[in-house]
């Protein structure tokens, strides 16, 4: 019974979401100078901190602030069940690397400019490690880079791996889907940043 209600309830979620994604649409076709709604769903918040850090790191803007509302919907305080702390999720652990790498001390993850520049970073130091490819790096970001590697190994992926679906961890899988969905709205949003 109870996975019924789960199945009815995710349903449910997934008929309004496609509605808001419609209503958009025929809104936008109506009234293009409208952004209501868009400002609504895609929120450009810490618009000139990830300017700074994209900039800075070579980050698409679009791509930061994406990985900034799958992550946290930006909420500062924000902490996942596996302990990914802020704006950027990040692990402790990875932020104490990060810092390493940065040659600066460990501090405060819920600090906001140091959230979003270690966050930036890190998807800058991801896109470079495997090769340009958003798709690696952005399931690097969410279920870590030595996970991904194996994938790799175990799959026989490429740097031109494309296949969103072919992710094994539905979790990644979804994540990656939806920070690329929110990418190109901040696309078009940012005018191409």
């Amino acid at each position: 019974m109870n996975r019924r209600r789960g199945v009815y309830f995710r349903n449910l979620i997934l008929i309004a979401a496609v509605s808001i994604i419609i209503i958009t649409g025929v809104f936008n076709l109506i009234n293009p100078t409208t952004r209501k709604i868009d400002d609504w769903l895609y929120p450009l918040k810490y618009e000139e901190t990830i300017k700074k850090y994209a900039k800075a790191y070579k980050v698409e803007v679009a791509l930061a602030q994406a990985v900034m509302r799958e992550e946290s919907k930006f909420n500062e305080r924000a902490i996942s069940r596996s302990g990914a702390i802020g704006l950027m999720q990040i692990m402790p652990d990875t932020g104490e690397w990060i810092a390493e790498q940065l040659n600066e001390d460990f501090g405060d993850l819920y600090e906001t400019d140091r959230n979003i520049r270690y966050g930036i970073w890190y998807l800058a130091e991801l896109t470079n490690e495997f090769g340009g490819n958003k798709i690696l790096a952005l399931s690097a970001y969410n279920a870590g880079r030595g996970t991904v590697w194996d994938w790799i190994n175990e799959y026989g992926w490429d740097k031109d791996f494309g296949e969103v679906e072919a992710i094994p961890y539905s979790e990644t899988r979804d994540y990656v889907k939806r920070v690329l969905r929110s990418c190109e709205k901040y696309k078009t949003i940012c005018n191409g940043e």
